[in-house]
């Protein structure tokens, strides 16, 4: 990892995350949605750091990512900017935040960028969101496209299950994917679709392609961290390998720390003025 970083240091951008593609070199994406969270990971060499609306589901409790407004997006945004040094920092713009109006989606955009200091934005959606794709990319910001299981669409999906699996959704998938890619989208996020399909759209496009539940013929990953750092219980894709276990690191370290201050061992002598 150490190797990694000093081999090179120089601040991500999407002319470079293009570049990587071309060379064959993987991409690693994670999310955050705070600041110390956003240094730890910007300095273990993650190459994207993405501000995703699963902060309504990690951050807020909800169940799913529909509650999260703009406001609260621009606050988690801004705070990982501050701790990012190296990374790409990618923001998801929120739903109804760019469906219904382009000229809407691309002022909200606009907010976004000059109110967080991020990167890029994401979208979730194919040819039906291309007119404020558009937009947006006229007005100078990158963009990261969504195929697949798409979460601000759940329910009209009705179920996570795996996406894309029946040629007619695949096929539309695959017109999505070089319909983004035409219009000058830096990259596209594919969510839980099959992996021969993945690798297949991989390949026809000259973007790169970001992997979540989407096998490993994509050009890169994303994973939740919170889930890759094994800080709850209650979610187990397929597709989630975990790193650590930090629920019970950190539900040891709280309870050893409650059990000290109700014993009177903490503070002891050298731990007070």
């Amino acid at each position: 990892m150490a190797g990694y970083i000093v081999e090179d240091t120089r601040k991500v951008t999407t002319h470079r995350l293009v570049e990587m593609k071309r060379n064959g070199k993987k991409i690693a994406m994670l999310t955050s949605y705070d600041y110390s969270m956003a240094q730890l990971v910007d300095a273990a060499g993650v190459d994207i750091i993405l501000v995703g609306d699963s902060a309504s589901n990690m951050m807020a409790g909800n169940v799913t990512t529909l509650p999260i407004t703009i406001d609260q997006m621009i606050y988690h945004a801004r705070s990982v900017v501050r701790g990012t040094q190296r990374a790409l920092v990618v923001c998801d713009m929120p739903f109804g935040t760019y469906q219904v109006d382009p000229q809407d989606a691309a002022r909200n955009a606009v907010r976004i960028m000059q109110e967080t200091g991020c990167d890029a934005l994401k979208l979730e959606g194919g040819i039906e969101i291309l007119p404020a794709v558009k937009l947006i990319l006229d007005a100078g910001i990158p963009v990261c496209g969504h195929l697949g299981l798409t979460p601000q669409s759940i329910n009209k999906f009705g179920t996570y299950a795996v996406r894309a699996k029946d040629e007619q959704e695949a096929e539309k998938l695959r017109t999505d994917a070089l319909a983004l890619a035409e219009a000058g989208c830096f990259a596209i996020v594919l969510e839980k679709i099959p992996a021969a399909l993945a690798t297949e759209v991989t390949k026809s496009v000259n973007i790169p392609t970001i992997s979540i539940g989407a096998g490993g013929g994509c050009d890169g990953q994303v994973l939740v961290v919170h889930d890759m750092l094994g800080m709850n219980k209650g979610f187990s894709p397929k597709f989630l390998r975990r790193y650590a276990d930090l629920y019970s690191v950190i539900t040891d370290a709280v309870g050893n720390y409650v059990a000290d201050v109700k014993s009177g061992d903490f503070p002891n002598a050298n731990e007070q003025y």
